[in-house]
């Protein structure tokens, strides 16, 4: 493996050399985009997006969203172009937001688990900009981590999570976004959105009118998904995930009004003494004694940076349960509800 440590203020094509040959060879690269890192390979080598999903260990019937340089670039991977994505395109890219659309004849049915339809995304980190320029391919990119572990927002959680499966690492620091992108779908007759991020539904609505928000349906085993993020459990740590409502009337109102819970906080009670492996995100000021309390961003866009991270964080330290604080159930808050949702599917 080979890092590419590589300034995000002023990236030089010169210092991706590496990165491009790599990428023309049929070899992965990891890369920062604004979102999260991506797991880079040629969209139009067959052998090369194999690849990802071996390294990924990525199910065949999870699609995977094409990277291009600019809309045009974009435009030239689907057989249709509505106004509809003319509108978002202008409004949007380069930026966090993924369009799905009717796929040219050229484009791989692996890259969209056989459906007709490919998710297109022009981001907007310089990083990824100077790199799809000089490559001058679109990059099938899904989150450069294994399949359903939290996505990765440094470069060295992308070591951490794929190691030598990955060829060239493209260090860029930090993701400002810190989730992934909205995933709109343009294939049908009202826009939907499938999987929401930092563009809400008040945004996209604004620039098209009606959109609608996909009710969460249940993943069917092997059948092929309409998006890349529809995966049940996704987003997840090591450490047990857990959902709570905060209570701010103390702990023992919180043991109450969540029945189990105390088996998860390391404290004693009634001369019992709970494990030390608890750490709790909070969004509100209640108090949880004995575990290590990370308060969070009190704004959506500041959580989401963190988030990532925090989870990262938390799997290193070897912290065996992590507690989550519900967050606010308004709009701009709907990618990091998602998120946490899919994070702790799975646990008790």
């Amino acid at each position: 493996m080979k890092i590419l440590s590589i300034d995000p203020a002023a990236p030089e094509a010169g210092d991706l050399g590496a990165a491009v040959d790599a990428l023309r060879a049929g070899g992965l690269v990891a890369f920062p985009t604004e979102t999260v890192y991506g797991l880079g390979a040629n969209a139009l080598d067959p052998a090369a997006v194999a690849r990802i999903f071996a390294a990924k260990g990525r199910p065949e019937y999870n699609p995977i969203i094409v990277h291009a340089a600019n809309t045009e670039a974009a435009r030239e991977l689907t057989s249709e172009w509505p106004l509809a994505a003319a509108r978002l395109a202008d409004a949007f890219w380069p930026g966090p937001l993924t369009l799905i659309l009717p796929k040219a004849p050229h484009v791989l049915d692996a890259l969209t688990a056989g459906l007709p339809n490919v998710a297109l995304r022009v981001p907007a980190h310089p990083v990824a900009q100077a790199l799809l320029a000089a490559a001058g391919l679109p990059l099938a990119a899904p989150s450069a981590n294994r399949s359903t572990e939290v996505s990765p927002t440094t470069a060295e959680h992308v070591v951490r999570s794929l190691g030598e499966a990955v060829d060239v690492v493209v260090d860029g620091g930090p993701c400002p976004v810190g989730i992934e992108s909205t995933v709109v779908s343009l294939a049908s007759a009202t826009p939907t959105i499938l999987r929401p991020g930092s563009i809400t539904q008040d945004d996209i609505s604004a620039v098209i009118g009606v959109v609608l928000m996909a009710e969460g349906e249940k993943e069917r085993p092997g059948a092929a998904l309409p998006s890349p993020g529809q995966m049940d459990r996704h987003y997840a740590p090591r450490a047990e995930l857990r959902l709570i409502d905060p209570e701010r009337s103390g702990l023992v109102a919180l043991l109450e009004a969540v029945p189990g819970l105390d088996a998860y906080l390391p404290v004693r009670i009634d001369g019992r003494t709970y494990d030390e492996k608890t750490a709790v995100l909070a969004y509100s000021s209640a108090e949880y004694p004995g575990a290590r309390v990370v308060r969070m961003p009190q704004e959506a866009a500041g959580y989401a940076t963190n988030l990532y991270a925090m989870l990262h964080e938390l799997d290193a330290q070897g912290y065996q349960r992590i507690l989550v604080e519900r967050v606010p159930d308004e709009p701009e808050w709907a990618g990091v509800r998602d998120r946490l949702q899919r994070a702790s599917q799975g646990s008790a």
